[in-house]
């Protein structure tokens, strides 16, 4: 059967995404879900995003990992699927919807998306790194030269490494630039790979930047390998609230595949 397919990027964080309001998709095939997001056999993407009716907010997001299981939240995923949202007119401005972590509300406005993430009221100091997790479990190190850094072999090994195992973990390394700007380089789990950018990764930089007291702002810059983001929140001791991740999410192409 053929299927119509949408490629969206976010800060070079790519996704298939399909219109699944019909039902038509299935979910549970593995192996078509890779071969989907294979870079030389199939569409190429980061992961799968299916956009699906809801029963008392605007829609629901599910999401695949390359691998082709279903994943934690992909916060640069929940952007572009609010941009898809808008595409096919299932929204206007503004909308709510329910992805794996629990209900998200958006807005769009001339291709810029801000979209609320998860509170955060558990982070995890352990000196070298800070563990938290903002829809998806997040490792996050400071690199004194990011560009020197092999992401995919040093983040491999602490992605599978005590207390992550099998679970595992995204791994984040951090170069900090002034007091609210930052960049960073992101391993992912499911991707098994360094992405060019991770929303839920630059949301959880953000907020161990300020914990750790590396900068005092609320309203930090993040430079990725795909581009430019920028996170919001309140924080009242250690409980970090009205989280927000900004950034543009922009379709790329349509297509048709058997």
């Amino acid at each position: 059967m053929q299927t119509t397919f949408y490629k969206y990027q976010g800060t070079g964080n790519d996704f298939v995404m399909i219109d699944n309001r019909q039902r038509n998709f299935d979910k549970n095939n593995t192996k078509r879900i890779a071969f989907l997001c294979d870079r030389r056999f199939g569409i190429g993407a980061d992961g799968l995003i299916l956009l699906e009716n809801h029963d008392s907010c605007d829609f629901k997001m599910v999401y695949f990992n390359a691998d082709g299981n279903e994943s934690s939240m992909c916060g640069n995923g929940g952007r572009c699927i609010t941009a898809f949202a808008n595409f096919l007119g299932v929204i206007d401005s503004e909308a709510t919807f329910e992805a794996i972590d629990g209900m998200h509300k958006a807005t769009i406005k001339d291709g810029i998306v801000h979209l609320q993430m998860q509170d955060v009221d558990v982070l995890e100091d352990h000196k070298t790194h800070v563990f938290l997790d903002t829809g998806s479990p997040h490792h996050v190190q400071m690199a004194d030269d990011l560009n020197s850094v092999d992401v995919k072999t040093l983040g491999r090994q602490i992605r599978c490494a005590p207390p992550y195992n099998e679970a595992g973990s995204n791994v984040n390394f951090v170069t900090k630039h002034s007091d609210d700007n930052f960049s960073v380089r992101t391993y992912e789990r499911g991707v098994e790979d360094e992405t060019l950018s991770c929303g839920t990764g630059v949301t959880a930089v953000a907020i161990a930047m300020h914990y750790t007291g590396r900068t005092k702002h609320d309203l930090i810059s993040l430079q990725t390998q795909g581009g430019h983001l920028k996170v919001s929140f309140n924080v009242e001791n250690t409980r970090y609230t009205n989280i927000w991740l900004i950034g543009a999410a922009t379709q790329v192409f349509k297509g048709y595949i058997s």
